[in-house]
C-alpha cells in the first residue's frame, strides 16, 4: 500500500489523506529510512520470483520467510519484501542469509532475483533488475539505483512513455527533474514514490499476517484401506505442519485428522497430547496408534490434516546434569510416557488428579485430564491439607465394629492424639458432621476413622496412612 504525499523537499510525515483507521485495520507498519545513519538503522532484503504461479504459492512463501524476520510484506504478483536489519548475525552476513534465501524459494521450485536496500521500494526494485545489488547503507542509495532502467517502478505505461519522450530512461534521470515540474506533470502519487524510494518519505506497507490454524488437504491418487499406508501418505502433511508451526514458534495439543471416502463419508482422527510440540516424526509416531484402531468402512480416497488451536512453544534449556545426578531435574519424560499411553490405548483412558477447595475428605479431588505445562503453569494453588490426612483415602467409609464405645479392627484400635471435627455441606445436600482420628490397629497399621456426631454415633474406616 503506498501512500501519496505533497510536494515538499523536506522528509514529509504519514499524509493526511490517509483513511481512518488504516493503521489498525490493515496492520500496517510505519518504515522511515533515517538519512545519513551510517550504517542505516533498516535493511530490506527485496525477491522478485518471475516463476511464481499463484497467490497462493507466494503466501506458501511469505509464511516460510517468517523463519528470517517477522517484518515480512506481500509485493503482489511476483515479489515478496523483508525487513532483514536484525537477522545478519544469525547467518553469518549478507552472503549467509543470500544463501538461506535461495535455499528457501528453491524448495518451492523457484529462483530468486535478490536485492538490498535501507528503503522497501529500493529492495524491491533492485530485485527486479537482476543485478544482485547489495545497499547496505544510506550514501550509496541514489548512486546505486541511479543507473537503472525507469521499468523496474512499474509506474503505469503512458507516465513511462512520456518520461522516455522526454529523454528520461533512467532512475538517475528521473530524480534529477526539478521537482515542482515534476508533480505538475505527472502528480504527487509518482512523486511519493520517488521519495519513498530514497528514503526522504515514509512508507506504509501491510506486514503479513499469517493464519492462526493450519488445514491440509491431500488426494491419493488411488484408494487405499491399509493403515500403514496412510500413514505414509499422512507424513508430508504432518511436515507442512512442522514448517507452519516452527515459523510462529507454536506448537499443538491436538491434531484432527480427516478420512475421506467416496460418496462425502468421513471419518474422524484425533490426538490428544500432553505438551505442545511441532516434531511431525513425534506426531507421526503417536498418529500410528489411533490410525491403526479405525475401522474404515469404504476404502479412503482424500487425507485432510487440521490443527485449531496453536499455543506459544518457548524453547527450554537443557539441564547440566543427568536427572537424578546432583540434583538434575527430570525433563520431558512424564508428557511423552502419557502421549504413548494415550495413542495406544485410546482417549479417556489416562486420566489426571485435581484438587478442589472442599474441607470435605471425599470432596476435596476429582479426575481430570492429564496435566500440560501451559494447565500447570495456570493452575491456581492447591488448597491446603492438614497433615494429619493421609493420601490414601477408600471410596467409600468401611463401618468399624464397636466395642466398649471404642472401634475395633480385629482387635480394638489405639486413638492418638486430639480429633479434627469436619461439618458442613448443606449446601450441595451432603451434610457431614464427623470427628476425625488418627488410629493404630493390633498390627501397628495407622489407620484414619472417624465417629459421627450424630445418633448412633457410628465409627468408620476412611484411609490409610502410609
Amino acid at each position: 500500500m503506498t501512500a501519496g504525499a505533497e510536494e515538499a523537499a523536506a522528509p514529509a510525515p504519514v499524509p493526511a489523506a490517509a483513511p481512518a483507521g488504516v493503521a489498525r485495520a490493515l496492520q500496517l507498519s510505519l518504515v522511515r529510512a533515517p538519512a545519513g545513519a551510517e550504517p542505516c538503522a533498516q535493511l530490506w532484503a527485496g525477491l522478485h520470483l518471475p516463476g511464481i504461479a499463484s497467490a497462493a504459492q507466494l503466501t506458501q512463501l511469505a509464511q516460510l520467510a517468517q523463519r528470517f524476520t517477522p517484518r515480512v510484506s506481500l509485493e503482489p504478483p511476483d515479489a515478496l519484501l523483508l525487513e532483514v536489519r536484525g537477522s545478519l548475525h544469525l547467518f553469518s552476513g549478507l552472503a549467509g542469509l543470500k544463501s538461506a534465501l535461495t535455499q528457501m524459494c528453491e524448495t518451492l521450485a523457484l529462483r530468486p532475483l535478490l536485492g538490498f536496500a535501507p528503503t522497501p521500494l529500493a529492495a524491491l526494485v533492485a530485485a527486479r533488475a537482476g543485478r544482485g545489488l547489495e545497499i547496505t547503507t544510506q550514501a550509496q542509495l541514489v548512486s546505486q539505483l541511479a543507473p537503472l532502467p525507469l521499468s523496474v517502478l512499474r509506474w503505469p505505461a503512458p507516465v513511462v512513455e512520456r518520461l522516455r519522450n522526454m529523454g528520461v530512461r533512467t532512475l538517475g534521470a528521473v530524480l534529477r527533474l526539478p521537482r515542482a515540474g515534476f508533480a505538475r506533470r505527472f502528480g504527487t502519487a509518482q512523486l511519493a514514490r520517488l521519495d519513498e524510494l530514497t528514503g526522504r518519505a515514509p512508507e506504509l506497507r501491510g506486514i503479513f499476517q499469517p493464519p492462526l490454524r493450519f488445514r491440509r488437504r491431500r488426494e491419493l491418487t488411488c484408494e487405499v484401506e491399509n493403515h500403514a499406508w496412510l500413514l505414509a501418505a499422512l507424513a508430508p502433511l504432518l511436515r507442512e505442519l512442522e514448517q507452519f508451526l516452527r515459523a510462529r514458534q507454536a506448537g499443538v495439543m491436538a491434531l484432527e485428522c480427516r478420512l475421506l471416502h467416496r460418496g462425502g463419508q468421513v471419518t474422524p482422527c484425533r490426538l490428544e497430547l500432553a505438551a505442545p510440540t511441532a516434531d511431525a516424526r513425534h506426531l507421526e509416531e503417536l498418529l500410528s496408534g489411533p490410525l491403526s484402531r479405525l475401522k474404515l468402512g469404504a476404502p479412503v480416497r482424500a487425507l485432510e490434516l487440521r490443527a485449531r488451536t496453536l499455543l506459544p512453544r518457548a524453547a527450554k534449556a537443557g539441564a547440566l546434569w543427568q536427572p537424578g545426578e546432583h540434583g538434575g531435574a527430570s525433563g520431558s519424560e512424564a508428557h511423552l510416557l502419557i502421549e504413548r499411553l494415550r495413542a495406544r490405548l485410546g482417549e479417556g483412558v489416562i486420566r489426571g488428579l485435581t484438587l478442589l477447595d472442599d474441607h470435605r475428605p471425599e470432596s476435596t479431588w476429582t479426575f481430570s485430564p492429564p496435566p500440560s505445562p501451559a494447565a500447570g503453569r495456570a493452575t491456581p494453588a492447591a488448597p491446603s491439607l492438614s497433615a494429619r490426612r493421609p493420601l490414601w483415602l477408600l471410596g467409600a467409609p468401611q463401618p468399624l465394629a464397636v466395642r466398649g464405645g471404642l472401634p475395633q479392627r480385629g482387635g480394638a484400635l489405639t486413638l492418638l492424639g486430639e480429633p479434627e471435627r469436619i461439618e458442613g455441606g448443606w449446601w450441595d445436600g451432603a451434610d457431614v458432621a464427623r470427628d476425625y482420628y488418627a488410629a493404630r490397629d493390633v498390627h501397628g497399621v495407622r489407620l484414619w476413622v472417624y465417629r459421627e456426631r450424630g445418633a448412633p454415633h457410628g465409627w468408620f474406616l476412611h484411609g490409610f496412612f502410609g
